[in-house]
């Protein structure tokens, strides 16, 4: 009875932040376009390959060598279908502003899912297999995220090739794509979510140092003092 009443009480959370939807601003598109693509090229920053281009001329002129770490090639490679990363986030209800969105499930959806894998029957008005879909919010950031990247690809270019000093997020958003009143989500850092297990921890490691304090105090309290110590 109680497995019912808690899957009654998650399905009527997940109604109300179905309610609650509205689309990706664009700060929060032109964010996380900054994040993946910026995170694309850093994955890539150690390449150590080398690349040769143009063509051998029949006087036997070498192709010109260039390192793939600084090459066109390694950006329009990052670039490409950068948008498609975009869908690997969800909405986390839950989380304020533009922390809702990110990658993984949200502690709605994994309690959801929690209680069928026990054998509760939750019914979302979907089959149980496109629960983990892109939602309209996610797939509306991933069409607005293509619009901006061709809107702005020659700024990205000119931040790649001159500008890479700078965090893509400041040069991009900050410096062209976002007014002074449209920054708000460039603020929002999310510190992480140490979940269940992290926030035991914390707790009993709290409780273990406030025991420990009470002791020593209960210790000092009975602790006999002789006159040269008074």
């Amino acid at each position: 009875m109680k497995l019912y009443i808690l899957a009654l009480f998650c399905v009527c959370s997940l109604v109300k932040a179905e309610e609650d939807e509205r689309l990706p601003n664009k700060c929060e598109v032109c964010k996380f376009l900054s994040v993946e693509l910026q995170d694309a090229l850093e994955k890539s920053s150690r390449s150590k390959e080398v690349l040769e281009v143009g063509q051998v001329l029949d006087t036997g002129k070498r192709k010109k060598k260039i390192k793939y770490n600084t090459s066109e090639t390694r950006l329009t490679e990052a670039v490409d279908n950068i948008c498609e990363r975009i869908l690997q986030y969800s909405v986390h209800a839950e989380r304020p502003g533009s922390l809702r969105y990110a990658k993984g499930t949200s502690q709605t959806m994994e309690t959801l899912k929690s209680l069928v894998h026990k054998g509760v029957k939750v019914d979302l008005g979907m089959p149980y297999e496109l629960w983990d879909e892109p939602s309209v919010e996610v797939s509306d950031m991933k069409k607005q995220c293509e619009t901006m990247l061709e809107a702005y690809e020659e700024i990205v270019e000119d931040w790649y090739f001159h500008h890479q000093d700078q965090r893509l997020e400041n040069f991009l958003c900050t410096s062209h794509v976002l007014n002074m009143s449209e920054r708000e989500c460039l603020k929002e850092v999310w510190k992480g979510d140490m979940g269940r297990k992290g926030r035991a921890k914390e707790s009993a490691s709290k409780s273990t140092g406030e025991e420990g304090a009470n002791n020593k105090a209960k210790e000092e309290e009975g602790k006999t003092h002789d006159g040269g110590e008074l």
